[in-house]
Parts: structure tokens; sequence; C-alpha cells
């Protein structure tokens, strides 16, 4: 079959930020785009159960408990009460709606065709796909693009029953705010629906197998991170893993490895995610998932098979909706041989606990381990005009400067705005950028972004004071 006997050019498997973009980038270079993806799933995971509802939900609750006017008004302090689910998950609906609409538009204003149901490969350049009514149909293309995306991983010794023991996307669905809740896994997700319950006043106790959380972030950050979180009431049992989960009308009780028992409301499992990819009919098109239906990809996003690429939460780590939509627009660019400058390197990493956390570039244990000599700035919001006008005494800004040539090496946030200020450092980081810049700038008064020149004059403090004393 030659390029031309082809239905489309490219068929994108998923509408979620990697599929979306992957989809958007090809058309903006004049090919023909089909996207597959059910009904119900426009935009994927990310608009619908994901990223979007997720955050609209934490937005709800800063708001509605007044989190940040604590400090101002004291620690009672609330804009309502009584807070139901009702009130969160109006804001919450609202927006995921309208996210879906901006999905669709944005796929029509490109000439995407939008083909709705579940696809599945019937050969290396074809797929089927099944209608709401049951319909099939063939679609034929020279490259394909899996963005099918992920589903929260289910253990199958624990009894899902969706009221009380519940996954990462069941949670959204509550029926009332659980006085009291464990969270199993301390990752990015577990650790989100940790501080956000948290903040609502239940009392969170959150079990981890490993001793540690977010090893991937500054260990400074995390440890900031936990405090809070303490302060909050949450409860870490790190190093215990859970053997069973026994359910009453009223309640549940977590059985730990070690003997400890745990009386919640409710129990959140955000052990991990796993690919959707078990009905795609992969062997089909000459392809094989792991273990956790994830694909593996070259360093240009393409499979084993030369003409189809896989982005997203499929190819798992860092799975985050900003990473993926640079892969998909990567992936689609390479499909058809157009030049991209790619910046790996320095994807930001945004974590949406209570309070943010977000970091991009190096970390202190890589500068180490690496033998980089590096100087330390670091910025406390509290010493902040800004920071004490939206009442964050905790947040911290560290810049991480090179003492050989003073370039910027990493920059990691946590409090107010960290997801945002993030976005400043990376910046220098991509132009190559020295902490003399960030010295020499005039930043707005009062800003959080004051953080930054705050920070590298302390770096370039401590450089000066080691220079001289050597001389």
């Amino acid at each position: 079959m030659s390029v031309r006997e082809y239905d489309y050019d490219l068929i994108v498997i998923g509408s979620g930020p990697s599929g979306q973009k992957a989809a958007v980038a090809a058309a903006k270079l004049g090919k023909r785009v089909a996207v597959v993806d059910r009904h119900d799933m426009v935009g994927g995971v990310c608009a619908n159960t994901g990223t979007i509802p997720s955050k609209t939900l934490r937005e709800a609750v800063l708001y509605l408990t007044g989190m940040h006017q604590r400090d101002l008004y004291g620690a009672s302090y609330r804009v309502k009460h009584d807070i139901t689910i009702s009130d969160l998950l109006a804001r919450t609906r609202h927006v995921v709606d309208r996210e879906v609409q901006v999905v669709r538009s944005q796929l029509l204003r490109n000439n995407i065709e939008l083909v709705t149901g579940a696809a599945r490969f019937v050969d290396p350049h074809t797929v089927a796909v099944e209608g709401p009514r049951g319909e099939r149909i063939s679609l034929s293309a020279g490259n394909i693009v899996v963005a099918s995306g992920s589903r929260p991983a289910r253990p199958q010794q624990v009894d899902f029953d969706e009221a009380r023991v519940l996954d990462s996307d069941e949670v959204l669905r509550l029926e009332e705010v659980p006085s009291s809740l464990v969270v199993v896994g301390a990752g990015v997700i577990g650790i989100e629906y940790a501080s956000l319950f948290a903040a609502l006043g239940t009392r969170v106790t959150v079990v981890e197998q490993r001793e540690r959380m977010l090893d991937f972030c500054d260990p400074e950050i995390v440890e900031s991170l936990k405090f809070h979180l303490r302060d909050l009431a949450v409860t870490f049992r790190f190093g215990e893993k859970v053997m069973d989960v026994a359910v009453s009308e009223h309640a549940t009780v977590t059985t730990l490895v070690s003997g400890k028992r745990i009386l919640a409301d409710a129990v959140l499992y955000s052990a991990g995610r796993q690919g959707m990819t078990e009905e795609l009919d992969l062997e089909k098109a000459g392809l094989e998932a792991d273990g956790r239906g994830r694909l593996a990809v070259d360093e240009h996003y393409r499979t084993s098979v030369e003409h189809i690429y896989a982005v997203g939460d499929v190819i798992g780590f860092p799975a985050l909706a900003a990473t993926s939509m640079e892969q998909g627009r990567l992936a689609a660019y390479h499909a058809f041989a157009e030049p991209t400058n790619e910046m790996t390197g320095l994807q930001p990493i945004g974590i949406y606990t209570i309070p943010e956390v977000s970091y991009c570039g190096a970390t202190e244990a890589e500068l180490t381990s690496s033998a980089v000599p590096y100087e330390v700035g670091i910025s406390r919001y509290r010493e902040l005009a800004r920071g004490q006008i939206v009442g964050d005494s905790y947040g911290m800004l560290k810049l991480l400067v090179s003492t050989d040539d003073r370039k910027l090496l990493g920059v990691h946030v946590f409090g107010t705005g960290a997801t945002d200020l993030v976005h400043i450092g990376q910046a220098v980081m991509g132009c190559g950028g020295t902490v003399d810049y960030l010295v020499d700038a005039v930043f707005n008064y009062p800003t959080l972004s004051e953080a930054y020149k705050v920070a590298a004059l302390d770096a370039t403090n401590k450089i000066r004071a080691l220079e001289r004393f050597e001389l």
C-alpha cells in the first residue's frame, strides 16, 4: 500500500494532552489527521478524571477552607465552615465541561477528524474502531501515535467497592468528606490527595512501603512538605506494607504487615498506574507492552515498529500532562521529518500538593554524585513583602549555582505559586544564563518572583566570600 492509499497521514489513539498535541502538530504541517477516543473520554484522563478535576478540586479546597488566609486571620478562619462534596464538585464539573469543549474545538479548528469509539489494531497500519452503538469502521494511516493514557493500578488482593475503598479516579465520586482517610502510596497522586483532604480537616494516614516519598525531589523541599503536612495532622507510616483492608458499612480497618491496624472512614489506593493498552490488540501491530501496560520507545518516542509512536502516560515516567504534551508534539514532528529543538533536560516537575512543589534542572544529590561544584542560594517567602501579603510564611526558593562559571544548575520551589515561579529559572537555564542575570534584573515589587533576586544575591555573596578567602 503506497502512502497515498492510506486514509490518513496520522492516526492518534487517545485525545489526552499528548494525543491532542501530536494531532495538532501534524495538522499544522498540513497532514491528514484522525483522533480516536471514546465519547466520554474526549480530553483523555487528564480532562475527565485526572489533572483538570483534581487541580480544580484543589483550588476549591484552598478557597473554601481559607488556607492561605489563616496566617492573617487565625487558624480557625474559614470561608465556609461545613464544606460538602457538592460545594467542591460544582466547580470541578464546570471546569471539566469547559476543558472538554476546548479540546473538541481545537481538533475541529485544525480540521482533525474526531472518531468516536474504542480502537484496536488490525495490522501495523490499520485500526478498527468500535462505536458507541456497536458499529465498526476501519481506518488506515502511514503513521500512528498511541496516546491511550493510563488508569490507576488496582492490586488483585484489594476489594475496591467505589464507596470506602477507592482508587484515585473514584475518589472524585465520594459522597461526603471523610473524617479520616488512609492513603496507600506516597507518590505524586497519593501525596496530592493526602494534602487536599488534610486541608479539609480529614485525619490522613499515609502508608508507603518505601522509606522515603518523592525521592526524585530535593530532600530539603520534601522535608519542608512533610513538616507542613504533619502540621495538618497527616501521619506517615514509611517502610510499611498493607496486608489487608476490612470494610464494614460505616468504616474500614487497614492492617499492615507489621501488625498495626488503622481505623478510617475510607481508604484511597494510589499505588502506581497501569497503561491502557490491554484492549489495543498490540500483537497485531507487532508491539508488546510490559507488565504495567507500558510501551518502550526511543529518544524520538518511536516504538519497535518504525512508524508507530507512543507518548504520555503509556510510556511511563514522568507521566505528567506538561511533559506528555511535549512528547506528542515531538513525536509528530519526527514522524514527518520536521526539525525540532528538544529541551528534555530542562522539563519542570510540578506537584500540586498544598503547598505546591516544583523544580527544574539538577538536584543537590545529582550534582554531588557527579562531583560538580556548586553553591546554594535560598530565599524564604516570610522575608518577602508579597509572602507577608498572601500569608505564606513557609515557602522557599532554592537556587543551585555553578561555582565554576556561575551558571544556574537547578531551581527548587516550595510554597504558593511554585509551579508558576519555576519557569523563570527554567528560562534562564534554557538560555544558558548565569546567576548574575538574576542579581541584575529588576523584579516587580511586591511579588514572589523577587525570591529569585534574594536567592541569587545569597548565592553570589557566598561565592564572593569563597573567592576572597582563596585570595
